[in-house]
C-alpha cells in the first residue's frame, strides 16, 4: 500500500512545525503581558511611561520594580517628566491581547485534540485491511498454570497470496482448527504453516481468490524512541479494529528481538500490528520475556505498560524460511558464560557441553569470544543478544582469544543440546573459612561415598586431594569447577596426599547419586584451635555471635519476613541457606523455628521465612521480594551458594521452582513437599548444579503432576531424591526433616 497523502494523519504531521510555531508565539505573547513591570531607566520616554502628569505611578504596585513596602512608588517625581497616557493605553491594549490568546490557545487546544484523534483514526484505517480476526475451536483449557479462553484474537497479512502471522499465545493450547475472518468477509479456514519459537510468531495460510492488502512496513532505521506507536486488533468485533496509543519505549529489546511500548498490549491484540503515526507496521505484537523462551512467557505485564512486537523487517525476512523448512527454534551454541554482570564482563567461556556446537568447534573453557560473524562483542550483554536472535541451522563464525591468540571457528547452531548430567567423583570436602589460619593447599576429604570413583581409587577421609589431570587444586570450589568440565565416564587422574606420601591414581567420573549418605555424617569443619576462638571485640555491628532471630522487610513492599542466624565461630565459617515459602493459610513461625532450629544450630544453616501479601497464596510479583531478601542476607553473612536451597510446600513449593527456574544462581536446590513444577524446567548446565528433593502423597490433588515433574526433571537429568508421606498430603515429620537436614548437608558434594 502506498502513502495517501490527503489522509488527516499526513495533514496534521505538515501541521505540526506551524502548531509548534503557533505555540511559542502564544506563550511569549503571554510572558509580554504578565511580566510588564516598571523598569525606570535614564531614558525620558520610560519615565513617562512611569510616571502620569500627577506624579502618581501608572503601573500597579505589585508590578513595580521601584515600589516598596505599603504600595508608594519610591522614585522622585523629578525623575520622570510629566505627560502623556500612553502608558495606560498600552495596558489596556495588553490586557486586551492576553484576552485574546488565551482564547487562541484554547481554540488550538481543542484543535490539537481533533487533528490528534483524527491523525491516529488516519493511521489505523491505513492498516485496518491488513488486520484480520482469527477464532480457534477446541484445544486446551489450560497451558500449565494459565487459563485459556475461547475468544478470538488477531492476524496480520503478510503475503498477498494468502499469508498471515499471529502471535504463538493463542495457538499453545493447540487448537483443532483455525478459522480467519478478513474485513468485511466470511470467515475462511486456516491451515497452521509453521511456528517461530525464538520471536513467538506463527505463520497461517488460507485460500484466496483475490491478492489480500499488505501493510507497508516502517522502516527499521526511522523508528525513534518517543515516537507515537498505535497497537491494533480485531477482536471485539470483525467490521471495525480496537486500538491502544502510546509511545515507543525501547529499541532492540528481548536480546536484540523486539520493540518495547508503553501502549496497551494484552491478548485482545496479540498477533496485531503496533503501527507509526503514518499507518506503517513498526511490528507485530507479541508476548515476550528476556528471561524466558515459554510462547506463553511475558503474557503477566499485560496492560502494564510494558509491551513488545516484532519488527515487520524482521518478520518479512523469516517468512520465506518458514514457508520452506516449517517450525523455527532458537539457536544453541552450548557454552555457559558463568558470569551475570552482563554490562561489564566480557563473554569469557566458563564452561561447554559435551557434544554440543562450541565443543566441536574446538572452544575450551577460559576462551574469550571477541566477535560473532565479524561484529565486536565485548560484553557479555552484546554476545547474548548476538546468539539469541539466529536459529537453530545458522551458521555463526567466531573470532576466539585464546592465550593472547586470536583464531577464528565456526559453529552450525542446534535446537537441542543432549541433556548434561553433571558427573561425580564421590567426596564431601571439609569446610574451610578463607580467614582461617593455616590454610592447606588442596581440598581434604570429609567423607567418601561407598562404591563412588573415589572409594574405588582408594581415596579416604583425610585425605587431600591436589591436582585433577595435573592441574592444582587449591579449594573445593576449583575441584567442583574442575569435575564439571568433564562428563559421566571420562577418565581423569586424580592426585592426593595421605600424611607424607603423595598418590596418583586413575578414575572413571559417576553420575551424581540421588539420595544422602544414610547416617550421621562425620564433621564439616576442622576443631577450632584456642588461637581461633572469636574476638567479642571484633564482632561487626549487625552480625551477632549469639543465635539471633529477627524481621526483615524491603522498602518496595508491605510483605514481612523473618531470619534466624544460628551462633558465629572464628574464623567464620560459611552458613548454608534456607529460605521456606509457606503453604496456603500462613506461616506459623513458632513452629517452623521449632522445626529447623536444632537443624540450624548444628549444620550451620540461616532460616529465611517470607510472608506473602496475601497468606491463601503466593503471587508471582513477590518472586522478587523473595530474591531481595536473600540477597541481603547473602551480603550480611558468609553464605555458601553450594548449600543455598529454596523450599515449600503446596503453592510455596511451586514458588520455589520458580525462584531457582528463573535465577539459576538464586538457589543450589529445590525442595517441594506435594507441590508440582511451574514454568518451562532450564536447561542442567555444567556452570551450575541443581538438586531436587520431591516429597509425594499418592491422594493429593497434586499427586499427577508431582509424578509428571518428577519424571521431567530425571528427564534432564537433574538429580531428584524423593520422599513418600504416605497417601495423605501432611506436613513433614521430626524423622524427615532430620533426612533432609542431612541431604541438604551433603549438596556441596563433588
Amino acid at each position: 500500500m502506498t502513502p495517501n497523502p490527503s489522509l488527516p494523519g499526513f495533514a496534521w504531521e505538515r501541521m505540526i512545525p506551524r502548531l509548534r510555531l503557533d505555540g511559542k508565539l502564544r506563550k511569549a505573547a503571554v510572558r509580554r503581558a504578565n511580566g510588564h513591570r516598571c523598569t525606570i531607566s535614564g531614558n525620558p520616554r520610560e519615565k513617562q511611561r512611569h510616571f502620569g502628569a500627577d506624579g502618581a505611578c501608572k503601573t500597579a504596585p505589585a508590578r513595580c520594580e521601584r515600589h516598596r513596602a505599603g504600595g508608594a512608588c519610591k522614585t522622585a517625581r523629578s525623575q520622570a517628566e510629566p505627560g502623556n497616557e500612553r502608558h495606560e493605553r498600552r495596558g489596556v491594549l495588553l490586557v486586551l491581547a492576553l484576552a485574546l490568546s488565551m482564547a487562541v490557545s484554547s481554540a488550538h487546544g481543542e484543535e490539537l485534540d481533533l487533528l490528534e484523534q483524527k491523525a491516529f483514526q488516519a493511521a489505523v484505517a491505513r492498516v485496518a485491511p491488513s488486520v484480520v480476526r482469527i477464532e480457534m475451536v477446541g484445544g486446551l483449557e489450560r497451558v500449565g498454570d494459565v487459563p485459556f479462553g475461547a475468544g478470538p484474537t488477531t492476524g496480520l497479512v503478510v503475503s498477498e497470496d494468502g499469508y498471515i502471522v499471529s502471535s504463538t499465545f493463542h495457538f499453545v493450547n493447540e487448537p483443532s482448527s483455525i478459522l480467519v475472518q478478513l474485513p468485511g468477509q466470511a470467515r475462511k479456514p486456516a491451515q497452521l504453516v509453521a511456528t517461530d519459537h525464538n520471536r513467538m510468531l506463527v505463520l497461517l495460510k488460507i485460500e484466496t481468490d483475490q491478492p489480500l492488502p499488505v501493510p507497508e512496513a516502517a522502516p527499521t532505521e526511522e523508528t525513534r524512541v518517543g515516537q507515537w506507536a498505535i497497537a491494533v486488533g480485531r477482536t471485539f468485533a470483525g467490521d471495525r479494529p480496537n486500538m491502544a496509543v502510546g509511545l515507543v519505549s525501547a529499541l532492540g529489546r528481548v536480546w536484540g528481538k523486539a520493540i518495547q511500548t508503553d501502549t496497551a498490549v494484552s491478548p485482545n491484540n496479540y498477533g496485531g500490528p503496533l503501527v507509526d503515526i503514518r499507518g506503517r507496521v513498526l511490528g507485530v505484537l507479541t508476548p515476550m520475556s528476556p528471561e524466558s523462551s515459554e510462547e506463553i512467557a511475558g503474557y503477566q505485564w499485560y496492560d502494564s505498560g510494558i509491551g513488545f512486537a516484532v519488527p515487520l523487517r524482521d518478520v518479512l525476512d523469516v517468512v520465506p524460511r518458514m514457508k520452506r523448512d516449517g517450525d523455527l527454534r532458537p539457536g544453541l551454541l552450548g557454552i555457559g558464560l558463568g558470569k551475570d554482570t552482563l554490562y561489564a564482563e566480557a563473554p569469557v567461556v566458563a564452561t561447554v557441553r559435551p557434544n554440543s556446537p562450541a565443543f566441536k568447534a574446538g572452544i575450551k573453557s577460559g576462551d574469550r569470544i571477541a566477535r560473532i560473524d565479524g561484529r565486536p562483542v565485548p560484553r557479555l550483554v552484546q554476545f547474548k543478544s548476538e546468539i539469541a536472535r539466529r536459529y537453530a541451522g545458522d551458521t555463526v563464525r567466531l573470532a576466539v582469544v585464546r592465550d593472547e591468540k586470536e583464531t577464528e571457528c565456526e559453529a552450525p547452531l542446534v535446537a537441542e543440546l543432549e541433556p548434561y548430567q553433571h558427573p561425580f567423583l564421590g567426596v564431601l570436602p571439609m569446610r574451610t573459612a578463607a580467614e582461617a589460619k593455616d590454610k592447606p593447599q588442596g581440598v581434604t576429604v570429609r567423607f567418601v561415598y561407598p562404591d563412588s570413583p573415589a572409594a574405588k581409587a582408594g581415596v579416604e577421609p583425610g585425605d587431600v586431594l591436589l591436582s585433577v589431570d595435573g592441574k592444582a587444586i587449591a579449594e573445593a570450589k576449583l575441584l567442583r569447577q574442575a569435575i564439571s568440565e568433564r562428563s559421566v565416564g571420562d577418565a581423569v587422574e586424580l592426585e592426593f596426599r595421605r600424611r607424607d606420601e603423595t598418590k596418583k591414581v586413575k578414575l572413571d567420573l559417576a553420575s551424581q547419586p540421588e539420595n544422602a549418605p544414610a547416617g550421621p555424617l562425620p564433621p564439616a569443619h576442622a576443631t577450632v584451635k584456642p588461637g581461633d576462638q572469636p574476638d567479642e571485640k571484633k564482632e561487626e555491628a549487625g552480625k551477632p555471635a549469639q543465635p539471633a532471630m529477627f524481621k526483615m522487610k524491603t522498602p518496595e513492599l508491605t510483605n514481612e519476613a523473618w531470619a534466624y542466624v544460628p551462633q558465629r565461630t572464628a574464623p567464620p565459617r560459611p552458613y548454608g541457606l534456607v529460605v521456606w515459602l509457606h503453604a496456603p493459610g500462613g506461616l506459623d513461625e513458632k513452629a517452623l523455628l521449632a522445626q529447623w532450629k536444632p537443624h540450624c544450630d548444628r549444620d550451620g544453616l540461616v532460616l529465611l521465612a517470607p510472608k506473602a501479601a496475601d497468606p491463601d497464596k503466593w503471587s508471582l510479583s513477590e518472586l522478587e521480594f523473595i530474591r531481595k531478601l536473600k540477597e541481603e542476607l547473602e551480603n550480611t553473612y558468609p553464605i555458601d551458594p553450594a548449600r543455598v536451597v529454596v523450599a515449600g510446600r503446596q503453592g510455596g513449593g511451586a514458588i520455589a521452582y520458580l525462584v531457582a527456574f528463573q535465577g539459576p544462581a538464586d538457589a543450589a536446590a529445590v525442595i517441594a513437599v506435594d507441590a508440582p513444577t511451574m514454568g518451562r524446567l532450564p536447561e542442567n548446565e555444567p556452570s551450575h548444579r541443581l538438586a531436587f528433593c520431591v516429597a509425594r502423597a499418592a491422594k493429593s490433588e497434586f499427586a499427577k503432576r508431582v509424578e509428571a515433574s518428577i519424571t521431567q526433571l530425571r528427564k534432564q537429568k537433574y538429580p531428584v531424591t524423593v520422599m513418600d508421606l504416605g497417601e495423605d498430603p501432611r506436613e513433614l515429620n521430626a524423622e524427615e526433616l532430620t533426612e533432609l537436614a542431612r541431604w541438604i548437608d551433603s549438596l556441596d558434594r563433588i
